[in-house]
């Protein structure tokens, strides 16, 4: 696979996303740290080295339709267990390629969230790898068992920052035949918002204290541009719901998006 880099981990395919040090990081020197069993399990820091974690279906089960799921944490960490490979295994498990996505991200200098943190730089090479994940994707569709038109991005909370970079690239064929942002969005100064997107899912709690304003303001801007997206706006469940089970109207995002992907014919 090109000058890719491939390893095995726990019967998942480990792809680096660029060949060689990653445009933007040649003079990073933090190193990647992995705190497991937090109390949204593993969260990784100081990314610098991008990867994309392969979860195919089994052949039977194949729809030949695949996901980059990009979770969120701020653009300083990654919550990877309750937003990405949570939402990773059960698409395997329903028949759709999944594909994780861990992008560069700022590096951690503090305790806790920075408070007065600039989304648009801190979130400035996950966005670079989010196109090119995109990219990576369908490069490899065919050994991957996905079809080049059916390839989506989703996004939990910062990761729809990232989501959104390829999903409003200029490029209009290298952008994702469709993108969910999961009370996520661009968090940074609103970017251009270009005609004929593809399909749009969108899910948020009401009572979101993070992530409500640049939602809506999201929303707002896609309508503006006289775009049509999927809104699920639920009346409780928070910021950061993920796959959580929690007793809220919120537990049921993932049903509406599954719901949505047959409504749009990209599971077949």
């Amino acid at each position: 696979m090109s000058q890719l880099i491939l390893s095995v981990v726990a019967a998942a395919l480990v792809v680096n996303l660029w060949p060689g040090i990653p445009p933007g990081s040649e003079l990073s020197t933090q190193k990647e740290r992995v705190i497991p069993n937090t109390p949204i399990g593993t969260v990784i820091f100081d990314v610098v080295k991008p990867t994309l974690t392969v979860y195919l279906p089994q052949r039977a089960k194949a729809t030949g339709t695949g996901v980059i799921v990009a979770p969120g944490g701020a653009c300083v960490a990654l919550a990877m267990d309750v937003e990405a490979n949570a939402l990773a295994h059960l698409l395997q498990e329903r028949g759709v390629a999944a594909f994780v996505l861990k992008y560069r991200i700022a590096e951690k200098k503090q305790q806790g969230l920075p408070t007065d943190i600039d989304m648009d730089q801190a979130c400035r090479n996950g966005m670079a790898d989010g196109i090119q994940a995109v990219k990576v994707v369908r490069q490899h569709a065919q050994a991957w068992g996905v079809s080049p038109s059916r390839i989506g991005f989703v996004g939990f909370s910062a990761g729809g920052q990232i989501a959104s970079a390829a999903l409003l690239q200029t490029d209009a064929a290298a952008r994702p035949d469709f993108a969910a942002f999961v009370y996520g969005a661009p968090f940074g100064v609103m970017p251009a918002i270009p005609q004929n997107l593809p399909p749009i899912f969108m899910a948020w709690a009401q009572d979101d204290p993070i992530a409500l304003g640049a939602v809506t303001n999201f929303y707002d801007a896609l309508q503006k541009a006289h775009d049509k997206p999927e809104a699920h706006i639920f009346s409780s469940g928070g910021h950061g719901f993920g796959l959580k089970k929690q007793g809220t109207t919120s537990d049921r995002w993932v049903d509406e998006f599954w719901y949505w992907l047959q409504a749009k014919h990209f599971l077949k």
